[in-house]
């Protein structure tokens, strides 16, 4: 028997997610959508944790925005890539030598330094905790144990907010 296509009411939050980020890029859709929440987190109306990166892109040399959680761990600042390794910022981040802005009540300039895979499971558990569209991406539960999180974590990128820069 063929199995029943669902309808878009069926879908699960967490299927709509990987559709809106198929391919580890986000389609039409997700564009528009994370450049009206980067409007809304660089405002500051949200919670303090949802920001807006900027970074020059890598071939276009524009400024590239787009919303993105940062996590606390020990007193220091974090992101994330949900999407893992293969994804556009990550590219330009890396591309800028770590120079981006954190946009939120104004901007910051910032150094993001990358943390080593051995060190990433206690952020990427703290991340899954405050960001719930990122849980569809990431395999893991958010209340697993840390070892299951150490399995993941060479497969998703995490940059330390280090520093103000000058530019």
């Amino acid at each position: 028997m063929a199995k029943k296509k669902r309808t878009g009411a069926e879908m699960k939050r967490g299927d709509i997610n990987r559709w809106l980020y198929r391919g580890q890029r986000p389609n039409g859709i997700a564009k528009v959508v994370n450049g009206a929440w980067a409007v809304f987190f660089s405002w500051g109306i949200l919670p303090d944790y949802m920001t807006t990166l900027e970074v020059t892109g890598r071939t276009s040399g524009r400024t590239i925005s787009l919303p993105i959680v940062v996590v606390a761990v020990d007193g220091q600042r974090y992101l994330v890539s949900m999407l893992g390794e293969n994804v556009q910022w990550v590219h330009n981040v890396r591309d800028a030598s770590g120079r981006a802005v954190l946009h939120r009540h104004g901007r910051q300039q910032v150094q993001l330094e990358e943390v080593p895979a051995d060190k990433r499971a206690p952020i990427l558990k703290a991340y899954l905790q405050i960001a719930p569209g990122a849980r569809p991406h990431i395999p893991v539960d958010k209340d697993a144990p840390l070892v299951e999180f150490e399995k993941v974590a060479m497969a998703f990128p995490v940059f330390r907010v280090v520093r103000s820069t000058q530019r």
